[in-house]
């Protein structure tokens, strides 16, 4: 008898099957399609030749760790303990899974913020435990009227993400202002922060929690390197917790994965003291607005994109047909892989939304906006 009976295989991979089936552009999973940073792929080479190809300590590479932390401080000013506050993980995708199954017991609630990334749900029911989904308002800013609502004695754990996935909303100052005075009122209630964009964001810059004092003690915060670093299929990434909730988090990690791969590790060590994370948002803002220019004169409009590397759109004025269908025909017909934003919504909401990733070179996004702009 299936543990997750209503989990299918999940719409990324779906839709990038079907574009390799159809040779179409892939704008639907979100891995970028320019080389690695040549500074990154000259350290690799010459870590290969050290001494780092054995397990690591279960926490992470000593001074990755360092510089990690130095990366928290510098960023947000918090001063984090390498030693007993960083967990280095085989993703951010297993930062999230270690986290909710170490911390949520059978019967527990965790909310979830619809639409939202599909992997907060599935560790949640392994769990035993209960996904609450919650919607978003309409431009996607929390609504904490809906959230406080269905918070009950059984609420363990919210969920968060900024900027967001799918729909690159990123939370403002009075968001976090909210979010503070409503779990003020529940001290039971632990936070996961899921801020693997965090140094994507446009005009609007992104706020952490590691910025938010009456919120840290209580709070998860997982991060990509995979992100941030355009480095996705190297599967790391991190996650920083208080010490009473990273000891339980380390129990997991050390029967899940143990270590995470020693070479990535000690190769983004050295990495960090070359690059400069400041101007990912450059760079990506640049992606963002190329691809929205070439999209101008197309029939879908386009919905604001304050972060990540995401772009929705709306296909109302295209078609009646549901998002899943549409995406269907826009590969089969016009060569274009997108994904259906109803995948993120528990009830498999349809409101003609389709999401695209731009962290493609120049040339794969004027051929498939030249695609688009033709139906």
């Amino acid at each position: 008898m299936s543990k997750l009976p209503n989990v299918i295989t999940s719409i990324f991979a779906a839709m990038s099957k079907m574009a390799m089936e159809h040779n179409a552009i892939n704008l639907a999973q979100g891995f970028p399609s320019f080389p690695i940073d040549e500074k990154l792929a000259n350290i690799v080479t010459e870590v290969v030749k050290k001494e780092v190809h054995q397990y690591l300590p279960i926490a992470g590479y000593p001074p990755l760790l360092n510089k990690i932390a130095k990366l928290i401080l510098d960023s947000y000013q918090r001063n984090v303990l390498p030693e007993t506050e960083l967990l280095v993980t085989t993703g951010a995708t297993q930062a999230l899974f270690t986290a909710i199954v170490a911390l949520i017991k059978e019967g527990e609630e965790v909310i979830i913020l619809d639409p939202s990334f599909d992997n907060y749900e599935a560790p949640t029911l392994l769990c035993n435990a209960k996904a609450i989904r919650v919607e978003l308002n309409d431009d996607y800013s929390p609504n904490w009227e809906r959230i406080e609502k269905v918070i009950t004695n059984k609420t363990r754990l919210l969920i968060i993400n900024s900027p967001h996935n799918p729909t690159g909303k990123v939370w403002n100052e009075n968001d976090f202002i909210q979010l503070e005075n409503v779990l003020e009122k529940y001290p039971n209630i632990l936070l996961l922060s899921d801020e693997v964009y965090e140094f994507i964001t446009f005009e609007q810059k992104h706020i952490s929690i590691h910025s938010r004092k009456k919120l840290t003690d209580r709070s998860i915060i997982v991060s990509s390197f995979g992100k941030s670093f355009h480095i996705t299929g190297w599967r790391i990434g991190y996650l920083v917790a208080p010490e009473n909730l990273l000891k339980e988090i380390k129990k997991v990690h050390q029967y899940l994965v143990f270590s995470v791969n020693s070479l990535a590790q000690a190769a983004i060590s050295d990495y960090m003291d070359v690059v400069s994370v400041e101007e990912l948002g450059k760079f990506y803002q640049e992606k963002r607005d190329y691809f929205r220019k070439l999209l101008q004169n197309s029939r879908f409009e386009l919905l604001p994109c304050e972060g990540t590397y995401f772009q929705t759109v709306s296909y109302k004025a295209i078609s009646d047909e549901n998002d899943l269908d549409f995406c269907k025909r826009l590969v089969v017909e016009y060569g274009v892989a997108a994904i259906p934003i109803s995948a993120f919504y528990g009830n498999g909401k349809d409101e003609k939304l389709i999401r695209f990733c731009f962290a493609k070179d120049d040339k794969t996004l004027e051929d498939a906006a030249k695609r688009l702009c033709a139906i």
